[in-house]
């Protein structure tokens, strides 16, 4: 998690989700613009940056620009809890060097000093990758799990990251419309779409485990 350092003094958010910008319709869960950050734009920031944030302030770093990160709400808790155990209760029973992480926990993927992703639930198999204060490198496997002011990260920016730095499973999890998104990157096949209600294989064991949510 990121340390306390230097406090954001006068950092603002905008919690709509939308706005016009140069013609364009943006997210905007982003921060302003014009907020005042050790006087960088707000496109500009470095890891160096978020791990100056204070720990209150949920943030995710992705190529620069700083997301707020609402709370989870209580399905969110739930789907991010049962994964994990069903996750963990499967490494523990089969040994290995697998371990799995529930959120909030920092991955600082390699070459990339303007991204710091959070990720709702990883598993990371090569514990060279597991530091002290963070993960540094891909995980193996990746859960985010959709919320309204994450959709679009989720689905879009954090999919086409992951996939270039090495993550071997990536599912995206939406409650709303209760189905998982499930891309196997090793595979570089189609994304496969599960309804909740199904039971879902875990690629990177072999379809040993599977999931059910």
């Amino acid at each position: 998690m990121k340390g306390r350092g230097r406090l954001m003094e006068h950092m603002e958010y905008d919690m709509d989700r939308k706005n016009e910008k140069d013609g364009k319709n943006i997210e905007y869960n982003v921060v302003r613009e014009e907020a005042a950050y050790n006087a960088k734009p707000y496109d500009g920031y470095t890891i160096e940056d978020y791990c100056a944030i204070p720990e209150d302030q949920r943030v995710e770093l992705i190529d620069g620009v700083l997301y707020d990160m609402a709370s989870p709400g209580i399905t969110h808790q739930s789907i991010s809890m049962s994964l994990s155990i069903q996750i963990g209760t499967y490494i523990n029973k089969k040994g290995g060097n697998c371990r799995v992480f529930a959120g909030p926990i920092d991955v600082q993927l390699v070459n990339d000093n303007r991204t710091m992703l959070v990720p709702d639930i990883i598993v990371v198999c090569d514990p060279d990758k597991v530091k002290k204060e963070r993960i540094v490198g891909a995980p193996d496997f990746v859960v985010e799990i959709i919320s309204h002011s994450s959709r679009k990260r989720d689905y879009e920016i954090k999919m086409k990251k992951y996939n270039a730095a090495g993550v071997r499973e990536y599912w995206i999890v939406d409650p709303e419309r209760e189905r998982v998104l499930v891309y196997d990157f090793e595979e570089k096949s189609a994304p496969v779409i599960y309804g909740m209600d199904e039971k879902i294989p875990v690629r990177i064991f072999s379809g040993e485990l599977v999931i059910a949510f």
